[in-house]
Formats: structure tokens, sequence, C-alpha cells
């Protein structure tokens, strides 16, 4: 056999053991190509409202539970209503654009400059303009010159913010092949060493798009934070006051 066709079965070794490898899409070489990507895909298709029931349950210290049940709006691009527990406890966690808004009992008690950097990576990315994304992930601290393929759980995945290999910077992945958000990881404010890993799992259709309707956050590899949601529902007309926090009933 010639060296030629001792390699040939090699190659096909290597084919049939990296099937995914077609998904990547060369066009896709940095953060910016990226986020264009992903709102060229989705954008005409992804549903602009939502609304779900969802199961909280967070995990304490001493491993022991407790399961809340929260009430979810949103209205893409950047508007979130989250009430969390029982309605008679009157939390609630408005993010409007650039600013978020804790209320209790219907009076806003706190108010910050700041957004929801899930809502931007899973939602909004979609359905608003890409330099706008970029704007925001440049503000929450993405080191966007950073980018490799690389892949999780066995799928290949895009990751801005780090380079191979590197499990600590802040960084977030996008499944290769449909183009939705996966994983988010940022260091922990004040504690050395430690990072956050937030994933998107279990992705199911929701209208012409996609939802992932259960949400796990891990410390160091323990779980802290689980969200499974039910009564999904998109593209249905929402009270827009909902999202304001002087107005929202």
């Amino acid at each position: 056999m010639s060296l030629r066709n001792r390699a040939l079965p090699v190659l096909a070794a290597l084919l049939l053991a990296t099937p995914a490898a077609a998904q990547i899409d060369p066009r896709i070489t940095d953060a910016e190509s990226l986020v264009r990507a992903m709102h060229h895909r989705w954008n005409e298709s992804w549903y602009r409202t939502l609304t779900f029931t969802q199961a909280t349950t967070r995990v304490l210290p001493n491993d022991s539970s407790t399961t809340e049940v929260w009430r979810e709006w949103g209205s893409m691009p950047g508007r979130l209503r989250i009430e969390m527990g029982p309605a008679e406890l009157g939390r609630t966690v408005i993010y409007n654009r650039d600013s978020t808004f804790v209320l209790n009992q219907g009076r806003v008690v706190r108010r910050d400059e700041r957004w929801n950097e899930l809502m931007t990576l899973g939602f909004d990315v979609y359905t608003q303009a890409p330099e706008r994304t970029m704007e925001q992930l440049r503000r929450a601290g993405f080191d966007l010159s950073r980018f490799h393929v690389d892949s999780l759980d066995g799928v290949p995945v895009y990751v801005v913010g780090a380079d191979r290999g590197d499990a600590a910077s802040r960084q977030f992945a996008i499944e290769a092949d449909r183009l939705l958000f996966m994983r988010f990881i940022s260091p922990i404010p004040n504690q050395a060493g430690k990072t956050q890993h937030v994933w998107f799992r279990a992705y199911q259709p929701a209208g012409r798009a996609w939802i992932a309707p259960e949400v796990e956050v891990l410390v160091d590899g323990r779980r802290v934070f689980h969200e499974v949601y039910s009564d999904i529902r998109v593209g249905e007309p929402i009270d827009e006051r909902l999202f304001d926090p002087d107005a929202a009933p």
C-alpha cells in the first residue's frame, strides 16, 4: 500500500471522530462576526415577547435547598420583569434597557445603571442591532479580542473572552450549529480563583425560534442555583407598563 493510500483510512477516521467540525462556519472568526451571524440567523423569526413560570431552586451552603415559584415577562430587546415568590411578598425586579429596578410592595427601593447580561446573550442579541450588542459586551467587561473554537459536552462552540484552555476569564460560549447561547463564565468578586458558570440547557422550539427551559448556575462545579421553566408563551401581547417601575401594577 502506498503512503497516500495508507493515509486515507487515517483521514477517514479523523473525519468520523469529529463529525461536528462541518458545523463551524469559516466566516465566523471573531466576536463581531459571531454577533452579526447570530443576529442574521434569527432576527426575523425570534420572538419579541415571552412569558413563563419558573421553579427556582437555591442550594444553601449546608446542601439543603429552597424552591420558589417566580413569574417572568420579557419584551425583547432589553426588558424583563421578574416577580419572585408569593405575590403577597411583593418582591420584583425590572430590567429596562440599561437600568435595573428593585421593587418591594410596588415601591422602588433600589435603582442601578446595569442590565441583564444573560438577556443580552440569550435573547437580545437576536433582536437588536449588532452594534448595540457589541457595546453591551464591551461594557460588561468581555475581552472581545479573544476568540477561539472549542467544544462543550461534545458540542462545537465559539468562545469569546478567553483563549483556549482559559477557564477563569470572563467569557461566553455560543453553540456553533444553531448559534444559541450555551455557557457564561465569570470570576466571583472578592473570591480569588472562584468562578461562576451559568448554563442554558435543554433547548426546545419556541415559536419559530428556541428557548432553554433550564438554567443552571455552578460555583466551582457545585450547583447553587437552578431554574426550570413551565407554561412558556411567546409572541403574545404584553402590557408595556409591566416594565415601567413607576407604573407597573
